[in-house]
C-alpha cells in the first residue's frame, strides 16, 4: 500500500471514530414517506428533533424517533464524562435509501390481476456535537 492511501485510510478510521451513527435496516415503510419525514429533522437540535417526530402524526416518525434515540445513546457510550444537555449534539445527516421490495399480486376485475409492490428502506443517522472536545 502507498503512502497516500495508507494515509487516506487512517484518516477516514479516525474519522470513523468521531462519528455516532444508527441505522434501521428493512424498514417496512415507503422510502419517499420516510424522506418526508427525514427532511424535518436534519440539521435540527437533537432535542428539537426529537420534540418534532413525538408530536408527528406520521407513522415513519415514531421509527425515526427511535433511531434518533440509539444515536444519542451510541453518543453516551463513548462520552461518559460530558453531559448530554451542554454538548449541542444536532443532527448532522439523514439518509434514506431503497430496500428491497416485495412483490405482491391484488384480484382485479375480469379475472386480471395488479401488481402491488410493498417498498421498504434503510435509514442512516449521524449525529454532532457543535463543541468538539478535544480529549485526544
Amino acid at each position: 500500500m502507498g503512502a497516500r492511501k495508507r494515509n487516506t485510510a487512517n484518516s477516514k478510521k479516525e474519522e470513523k471514530k468521531i462519528t455516532y451513527l444508527a441505522k434501521l435496516n428493512n424498514c417496512p415503510t415507503s422510502p419517499r414517506k420516510m424522506r418526508l419525514v427525514a427532511d424535518q429533522i436534519r440539521g435540527v437540535e437533537v432535542n428539537r428533533a426529537l420534540d418534532i417526530l413525538h408530536f408527528s402524526p406520521k407513522e415513519a416518525s415514531r421509527r425515526l424517533e427511535k433511531l434518533l434515540k440509539s444515536a444519542v445513546s451510541n453518543w453516551q457510550q463513548k462520552n461518559e464524562g460530558i453531559r448530554l444537555e451542554d454538548s449541542q449534539l444536532f443532527v448532522k445527516s439523514v439518509f434514506v435509501d431503497s430496500g428491497k421490495v416485495l412483490k405482491r399480486i391484488q384480484p382485479a376485475p375480469q379475472g386480471r390481476a395488479h401488481r402491488i409492490q410493498k417498498r421498504s428502506n434503510h435509514v442512516t443517522l449521524i449525529i454532532d456535537s457543535l463543541t468538539k472536545n478535544t480529549e485526544a
